[in-house]
């Protein structure tokens, strides 16, 4: 009885297999596999029906070890808990995949330690480039990836000062133009519930914004009533339970994110409240989430999608030995809906 031949034991296709099923040459089925915007439509579709008739799987070890690169850029975002980094993060892996890219992502829990710990494990596994979320972190980091030859970019912030390149919005700025809409309503008691501030300069930004709208308004920033919890629905119900039982209590609840604005809005409601018109309450980043709650939440809408888009293209550069020339600042819009009137009368 004749034996099956062992699938194992077939020669594996090469990238010259597929060139020849193709009608290409070996230099474009590569192009096509690492930059697939290069190549014209028909072109990529006859090379990838070839790649997948034949089985073909590029060896990415031995072509990292020739071109020095594996293609592969790391993203370490704080959360993965809501959708506040995804859509974002969406648009940069799109972008990053139509020029041969792979992302990697970790999520650190808004834990420092943990970053640094994640930033170095794909460092050592050949991560390219790296896209950090915000400044806030140990300078000793950014000299590992300086001394390793690293590019990193910034994003979900904006600072021409901090040093290092970004791809984000002024959020201190976009804080404070929601703030004083909130205030031209007609608001003086003012409360805020925001993410810890340590080692979060988006969010320690964002409610220095609401501080200094009050200061322009003539309205003392202390007085401004502070809760930080962890970003969650929940946590953001239980600190608008502290906050509405203050005396007086506060007519406006400005929230560092529409996660923690939304969680304020059902515990408001489940106190009988009405919102608005027994307490305003605004978000922070216009996710879907701000659009589906009645009513519709007033927020900062971000260009989530146009950031991730932007910051992939820039690090390619980067990885490719161009430096930015400076960072990049995107503009911020008011979404103003429904959870915003007048303080009750």
């Amino acid at each position: 009885m004749t034996k099956n031949p062992d699938p194992a034991s077939k020669p594996l296709p090469t990238l010259a297999d597929v060139a020849s099923r193709a009608g290409v040459s070996t230099a474009t089925v590569s192009r096509c596999l690492n930059a697939p915007a290069q190549v014209v439509e028909e072109t990529r579709k006859r090379v990838l029906q070839a790649v997948q008739d034949l089985g073909y799987s590029p060896n990415f070890g031995a072509r990292a070890l020739a071109a020095k690169r594996t293609n592969t850029v790391g993203a370490v975002i704080p959360t993965m808990d809501n959708a506040i980094f995804a859509r974002g993060l969406q648009a940069f892996q799109e972008e990053l995949g139509r020029n041969g890219i792979t992302m990697l992502v970790a999520s650190s829990a808004y834990r420092p330690e943990l970053e640094a710990e994640q930033i170095r494990a794909l460092v050592a596994r050949g991560a390219d480039a790296l896209l950090l979320i915000g400044h806030d972190r140990d300078p000793a980091i950014y000299r590992f990836l300086e001394a390793r030859g690293v590019p990193a970019l910034i994003a979900w912030a904006y600072d021409e000062t901090a040093g290092k390149p970004s791809i984000g919005f002024d959020n201190r700025r976009a804080m404070a133009g929601l703030a004083a809409q909130v205030i031209a309503q007609g608001h003086t008691r003012l409360a805020a519930i925001s993410a810890e501030q340590a080692c979060n300069d988006r969010a320690r930004e964002r409610m220095n914004g609401v501080r200094e709208a009050m200061q322009a308004a003539g309205l003392p920033p202390e007085g401004l009533h502070l809760i930080e919890v962890p970003y969650s629905v929940d946590h953001g119900a239980e600190a608008m339970g502290q906050l509405m039982a203050l005396s007086p209590r506060p007519t406006a609840v400005i929230c560092g994110n529409d996660v923690l604005a939304v969680g304020a809005m059902q515990k408001a409601q489940e106190m009988g409240l009405d919102v608005p018109r027994d307490v305003s309450v605004t978000g922070f980043d216009d996710i879907e989430l701000a659009r589906v709650v009645t009513p519709q939440l007033t927020t900062v809408h971000v260009p989530h999608r146009d950031m991730g888009r932007q910051a992939a293209q820039l690090l390619k550069q980067m990885i490719g030995g161009t430096p930015m020339a400076q960072s990049v600042a995107l503009q911020t819009e008011l979404r103003l809906r429904g959870t915003l009137g007048p303080p009750p009368g």
